[in-house]
């Protein structure tokens, strides 16, 4: 008989970790008991050596899905305490707001089989829950967390869900959402004008469904606006929601339905399948189904309710499933306000009457190395905290402006906000700030810094300045780049100086000037300019975003180059040559779309990045390069010209398009590497981290790793937040968290 006094630090606390500690202690026969701490949990136990090992070994192996172990530190003693039982104890840390909250996490195969069986008490019932799934985040109001401070406080647990919930051995021990058809929500269903119809209302739902209509549906985080997956049905929705172009999800009943359109690796069905069930991207077997994503990629995710699973039932295999929002405003979450403002865009409403609290869209992600590769880190990731070494003081990190995010750190964690959206307007902005204050709530923050973008004119920069006036403390403007740098290198826990290939579409310069196509040398205190791409003025400033043939003209212009051919090129070409209204900028983004626009695959685009979403999707396969050169000093620029004029030349001869596009992505990978080559020639640095929203085109990202790999560079990639810059905000914490260990003056 021995003694074991066990330390697990980590995410093990609100994950239903010490419940199943007292279940493997009973498997194993042993005593003791077990607290909470500041840093996970703490336990002494007292058996046989051969069990309390067995005890130790099995803990990673069995723990809840949500428990993150770090560490255990086990002390192994023959001095007994004779302990007669073991039992839960409260610590002087629970007194505190150190709890983590669980994100909203999809329906477990326990609630699953109850749900579909016809001698249960919760048989089809679409709130079905137990400690292991269920809504989490959604509805909590504060804490301490608890029923009282969550949507479930209107609906009072009958005796039987009361029993369940105060039993230790039952899996709905302490589970919040807990309820049954008894005690707990409601759904029903309304008609377009909103009146309610009388009816089982799932079943009335699944009709409209059949019948080729459009209904709104009330999720975890928000309401979705689903039908059947039909050519003229989806253009239907994209008429009503104008929502041209941009790509649509689908909901898939299973992994097996979605491999019937999509190619499946067994990574991605690990991910797809997972308990998280994020909207993965998987690549088509055919190219087809247009009318859902005209590119190469499918954005797919399963049933992740109990209502989704009753929705499809044995009879739909898929629907499409998009965010019910209008003109970049958050998604809906409350049901008077789906029913108003959806009305003629909607033909029905599956609604419930518990209220969501905090809105937060679904995730979605590519696959690579097994892992998410986020373009949106939302449902079922957050508000899980990021583990980074470094980040101890409490700081907010008010993010970009574009797919904005915040960041507050607290004891080496991070709490990564879910997708907001583009700060914009003010619906997004003031879910934004009611957000930062849930937060800080939650987690028992109070910020003593702030950190924004250096733009003087974002919305997330003046909130910055305004809380840092109104809270009296410091506020460290961080450059969106250098931002960017820094979010890869805590994404991977990098501590020395790094080079940082940074490429999106638009960023404020240090010199005033928009940044975009950069090569960087530093760490989080700082930051040198190396590299960048030859600057692209663009006529119309803003315009040239959208209407990109004007990026082509100017490509072509100075590139000498034909440009008749492109509409209001006179006036385009008076435009540049008087430099009037042509800003300049050395955004990779628009490089893409400039070549988009060249190659006539995109003139025009309707959402953002769809020029070089368009591009990536054309190319085929083919090895060729265009000329890689370069001039100046001091940033060292890319010469793009040369590129363009033999990618210009060679559409001319008739040159295949998908030989073209792939030989433009070839190119500046191959400058990429260069231009990482001529950073490890000044500084000696051979890390090379890679972020910015342009790695989210995956013809490069299976390449340029490889690439800078094989010229003998340390690569690292984004795995936890997203390149583009929802990712931006780490980034801004982790340098304002440099400013302050360094005591400069802000």
């Amino acid at each position: 008989m021995i003694r074991a006094h066990i330390e697990i630090q980590g995410i093990v606390q609100g994950v239903g970790f010490r419940p199943f500690i007292h279940k493997l202690v009973k498997t194993y026969g042993l005593r003791g008991y077990i607290k909470n701490t500041s840093s996970g949990v703490e336990m002494e136990l007292e058996g046989p050596e051969e069990e309390i090992n067995g005890f130790i070994a099995d803990v990673p192996e069995k723990a809840p899905k949500l428990a993150l172990i770090e560490e255990i530190k086990t002390e192994f003693s023959g001095e007994l305490r004779n302990f007669e039982d073991f039992r839960i104890l409260k610590s002087r840390t629970e007194e505190f707001r150190n709890t983590l909250i669980s994100p909203d996490i999809c329906i477990c195969d326990d609630c699953l089989r109850e749900l579909r069986d016809k001698t249960d008490r919760r048989y089809r019932y679409p709130f079905i829950n137990c400690t292991n799934c269920g809504p989490r985040f959604t509805i909590i109001k504060d804490i301490p967390y608890d029923r009282a401070k969550t949507s479930m406080s209107d609906f009072p647990m009958c005796p039987d869900c009361d029993r369940e919930y105060h039993d230790i051995e039952d899996r709905r021990y302490h589970a919040q959402p807990d309820c049954c058809p008894e005690c707990g929500p409601k759904v029903f269903f309304l008609d377009g004008e909103g009146n309610e119809l009388p009816g089982e209302a799932i079943e009335t739902a699944r009709e409209y469904l059949k019948a080729g209509k459009i209904i709104a549906i009330k999720g975890l985080g928000g309401m979705h606006l689903a039908c059947r997956c039909d050519e003229n049905i989806a253009k239907t929705l994209r008429h009503r929601k104008q929502r041209d172009e941009k790509p649509f999800a689908l909901m898939c009943r299973d992994a097996e339905c979605a491999k019937k359109l999509c190619h499946v690796s067994e990574e991605e069905e690990k991910i797809l399948t997972g308990f998280r069930r994020p909207i993965v991207l998987l690549r088509k077997k055919e190219r087809g189904l247009e009318f859902l994503s005209e590119n190469e990629y499918l954005g797919i995710m399963l049933p992740y309710t109990p209502l989704h699973y009753l929705l499809f039932g044995d009879d739909i295999d898929m629907l499409i499933m998009t965010s019910a929002n209008l003109s970049d405003t958050p998604i809906m979450y409350k049901n008077h306000e789906a029913v108003q403002n959806l009305r003629g865009i909607a033909d029905g409403f599956l609604l419930h009457n518990r209220d969501i609290q905090t809105r937060c869209d679904d995730s979605l992600c590519w696959v690579r190395n097994g892992k998410e590769y986020f373009a949106r880190r939302s449902r079922g990731y957050v508000p899980f905290p990021i583990k980074v070494e470094g980040s101890e003081s409490r700081i907010l990190a008010c993010g970009a402006e574009q797919k904005a995010s915040f960041c507050l750190s607290k004891e080496n964690y991070v709490f990564q906000s879910q997708h907001i959206g583009d700060l914009k307007n003010v619906e997004t902005l003031e879910n934004y700030e009611s957000q930062i204050e849930h937060f800080k709530r939650l987690f028992d923050i109070k910020p003593v810094c702030a950190a924004c973008d250096m733009h003087p004119d974002y919305m997330s920069s003046r909130y910055a300045a305004e809380k840092s006036e109104e809270w009296n403390i410091p506020l460290v403007k961080v450059q969106h780049h250098h931002a960017h740098m820094c979010s890869c290198m805590a994404d991977n826990g990098l501590k020395g100086k790094v080079i940082g290939l940074i490429w999106d579409g638009t960023g404020y310069g240090t010199d005033g000037t928009v940044w975009g196509g950069e090569c960087l040398a530093g760490d989080y205190a700082g930051f040198e300019r190396i590299c960048s791409i030859r600057e692209i003025p663009l006529p119309g400033g803003d315009k040239a975003a959208k209407e990109i043939y004007r990026t082509a003209i100017s490509l072509l212009r100075d590139s000498g180059c034909s440009f008749e051919e492109f509409e209001n090129s006179e006036i385009i070409e008076k435009m540049l040559s008087a430099g009037f209204n042509c800003p300049k900028s050395s955004g990779m983004g628009r490089l893409f779309d400039g070549a988009a626009a060249i190659l006539r695959i995109k003139t025009q685009t309707s959402y953002e990045g769809q020029g070089a979403v368009l591009l990536e999707a054309a190319a085929g396969e083919d090895e060729g390069l265009y000329p890689v050169e370069f001039y100046n000093s001091a940033p060292v620029r890319f010469d793009w010209r040369p590129m363009i004029r033999q990618m210009y030349k060679e559409k001319q001869e008739g040159a295949e398009i998908s030989a073209l596009c792939a030989r433009f992505m070839n190119t500046l990978i191959k400058a990429g590497t260069e231009m990482c080559k001529i950073a490890r020639e000044k500084t000696g640095i051979n890390s090379v981290v890679l972020s910015g929203g342009s790695f989210q085109n995956m013809y490069i990202m299976e390449r340029l790793p490889k690439a800078l790999e094989r010229e003998g560079f340390e690569v690292f990639c984004h795995r936890r937040v997203a390149c583009n810059d929802e990712g931006i905000s780490l980034g801004q914490l982790m340098a304002a968290q440099a400013v302050i260990l360094n005591k400069k003056e802000i």
